[in-house]
C-alpha cells in the first residue's frame, strides 16, 4: 500500500507563506508554521497542521491579531506578566521560553505568565528551546474561554483539559513530558466524533455522569464532559492537577474564567530553571542520567517491549519524518488548498512511499 509523504522543509515553506499571506509578519509566520509541522513529526496530529486553516480563519475574522507585541504589564526580571493581546500563542510562547531562558541565567529561575494569548497548539515542542541551552522547563496553559472537563464528581462543565509540559536535558536525548489534567483533548474527541469513531475507553461521562467512551456525549445539550486523569475511579488526581494549572496560568497572569469570554485562546505559565544555579550541572545530570538508566534498564512487563521515556518516541517519530518524508493525517492538506487558492500559494507536492 502506498502513502503520501511530504518534506518537512517544503512544508514549513507552504505554512509560512500561508500565514504570510494573511498578514502576519515573517517571524510570526515562520515560528508558527515551524512549530506545527514539528508537531505533525512528533505524533501529535491534532495539535499540527490540522491548526494551520482555523489560525488563518482567525486571522481573517479578526479574533488573532496580527502586529506587535504583548504589553509588558510587570516585570522584576525573575517574573514578568505579559498581555499577549490575542496575538499569535504559538509565537508568544516561543518567545516567553527564549525569554526565560536568558532571564534564568541571571536569576536562576524565571517565569513569565501571560494572559491573553490565542492559541498555543502544543506544548511539546517548545521545550527544547529550553533543554537545548541545559535548562529544564515548563509549560502549562489553560483557555478560559471553554470549558469541556467537569470537576471531579461533578457533572457540569468547567475546565479545559489543561495540559502541562515539562522538557528535562539529559547528556543525550532531553526527557519530553506532555501531558494534561484530563483523560484526552478536545482535539481528540472532536476528531473522533467527526469520524464516528469510539474512544479507546470510558473516557467521558454524559450529562447523567454516566461513564462511556462515545465522544458524540460532548455535543449534546446539555452537553456531557471529558473526565480528569483517574476517571471516575481517581479522578480527584487530575481534578486536583487542574486546578494548580488554572491558577498558574491564569492567576498568576490575572486573567481567566472570572471575565468575560473572549473567544479561543489560552492562558500561559512559563518557567525556566538553570541547574548551573543549583547544585551545578554535573551534579544534574549524574542524578537524572541515572533515573533515566534506571528507567530503561527496569525490567519490561510485557517481554520485548522496553520501559522508554517520554518523550522518546516523539523524538524517533521526528527524525524519520526528517529523513522520510512526514505523513499526514487524512484531510490536513485538503482543508489548506481554499487557502492557497486563495492567496495563490502552490502547495509543496508529495511523494508516493510503499
Amino acid at each position: 500500500m502506498t502513502e503520501l509523504h511530504w518534506d518537512t522543509d517544503a512544508l514549513v515553506g507552504f505554512a509560512t507563506s500561508l500565514f504570510k499571506a494573511a498578514g502576519l509578519e515573517a517571524d510570526k509566520a515562520e515560528t508558527i508554521a515551524s512549530a506545527l509541522v514539528e508537531a505533525d513529526m512528533m505524533g501529535h496530529t491534532t495539535h499540527g497542521l490540522q491548526l494551520c486553516a482555523p489560525y488563518l480563519n482567525a486571522l481573517e475574522d479578526g479574533t488573532m491579531r496580527r502586529q506587535g507585541g504583548p504589553e509588558i504589564l510587570s516585570d522584576r526580571g525573575a517574573v514578568a506578566t505579559w498581555d499577549g493581546r490575542r496575538l499569535p500563542g504559538v509565537w508568544l510562547t516561543a518567545r516567553a521560553v527564549d525569554s526565560a531562558v536568558e532571564r534564568a541565567r541571571l536569576y536562576g529561575t524565571a517565569s513569565i505568565a501571560i494572559r491573553r494569548s490565542h492559541h498555543i497548539a502544543c506544548l511539546a515542542v517548545f521545550l527544547e528551546r529550553a533543554t537545548r541551552a541545559g535548562c529544564m522547563v515548563q509549560i502549562a496553559c489553560s483557555d478560559p474561554a471553554v470549558a469541556s472537563v467537569a470537576p471531579y464528581g461533578g457533572t457540569e462543565p468547567l475546565f479545559t483539559p489543561d495540559p502541562i509540559a515539562i522538557g528535562i536535558p539529559t547528556s543525550g536525548d532531553p526527557i519530553l513530558i506532555d501531558t494534561s489534567a484530563s483523560i484526552t483533548t478536545n482535539g481528540l474527541t472532536g476528531r473522533l466524533h467527526g469520524e464516528g469513531k469510539k474512544l479507546p475507553g470510558k473516557w467521558v461521562q454524559d450529562a447523567d455522569g454516566v461513564a462511556c467512551d462515545d465522544p458524540g456525549v460532548l455535543f449534546t445539550d446539555p452537553p456531557g464532559t471529558i473526565l480528569p486523569i483517574g476517571g471516575q475511579e481517581y479522578g480527584h488526581k487530575g481534578y486536583g492537577l487542574a486546578l494548580m494549572i488554572e491558577a498558574l496560568t491564569q492567576g498568576l497572569a490575572g486573567h481567566g474564567r472570572a471575565d468575560p469570554a473572549e473567544g479561543w485562546g489560552a492562558s500561559v505559565f512559563v518557567q525556566v530553571s538553570d541547574p548551573t544555579a543549583f547544585a551545578g550541572v554535573a551534579a544534574f545530570n549524574r542524578q537524572v542520567d541515572h533515573i533515566v538508566a534506571k528507567c530503561l534498564g527496569n525490567k519490561p512487563a510485557t517481554a520485548g517491549i522496553p520501559v522508554r521515556l517520554p518523550g522518546q518516541n516523539a523524538l524517533r517519530k521526528r527524525r524519520h519524518a526528517q529523513e522520510n518524508g512526514l505523513k499526514l493525517y487524512s484531510g490536513i492538506m485538503e482543508a489548506l488548498q481554499p487557502w492557497a487558492r486563495k492567496y495563490e500559494i502552490t502547495p509543496p507536492a508529495s511523494s508516493a512511499r510503499a
